[in-house]
């Protein structure tokens, strides 16, 4: 049986694995810049962080999964929301609209005569959020639940009650898109 690495520290993408029975052998976090190179779209953001995520695990005897989310309000990117600020004004785009949500997922090989063989797959979620009140706002930020989120919120979680409609996959939402993961893990078996 071939060694999976999860090129993530996210404990939600460890939890999501776990649910189609996946456990991976080892853990670990790569560090790479994650801002937009000029005119890059959010979909490719998607896929160009997952795969540099990948690459950047320097694993050879193993397989290595990574995945990025990006949520994004037509080409505009919004980002991993780390101050109050942050989160007050994605949440404030995001309030009465529709958005989408990428998640590029890359799975790297065991090294061949080429050098590593990477497979990607991006997955792109319609999501549609209620018109937030101010006490809404205030309230999702006293929770602390953004700090760290894509597009400052956390589907998972209390912004649940403040979604409408979701088109697609709920798990890549979440930050890894469940069928087309194992469809690469299978492939590479």
């Amino acid at each position: 049986m071939t060694r999976l690495v999860l090129a993530s520290a996210s404990p939600r993408r460890l939890a999501l694995l776990a649910q189609i029975g996946v456990t991976p052998d080892a853990v670990i976090s790569t560090d790479i810049d994650e801002a937009p190179l000029k005119g890059e779209t959010p979909r490719l953001l998607a896929l160009r962080l997952a795969r540099s995520k990948a690459e950047a695990a320097r694993v050879d005897d193993a397989l290595v999964l990574a995945a990025d989310t990006v949520v994004a309000v037509g080409r505009r990117i919004l980002p991993k929301a780390e101050t109050e600020a942050e989160a007050r004004a994605c949440l404030a785009l995001l309030s009465g609209r529709s958005h989408r949500v990428y998640t590029g997922v890359a799975l790297k090989s065991r090294l061949e005569a080429g050098g590593p063989k990477i497979a990607t797959r991006l997955v792109g979620t319609r999501v549609a959020f209620k018109r937030l009140t101010t006490e809404e706002i205030d309230a999702y930020i006293v929770s602390g639940e953004w700090r760290g989120k894509a597009g400052g919120y956390a589907v998972q979680g209390l912004a649940a009650r403040y979604i409408i409609s979701i088109i697609g996959s709920y798990s890549s939402v979440v930050g890894l898109p469940l069928y087309e993961t194992a469809l690469l893990l299978e492939g590479a078996r």
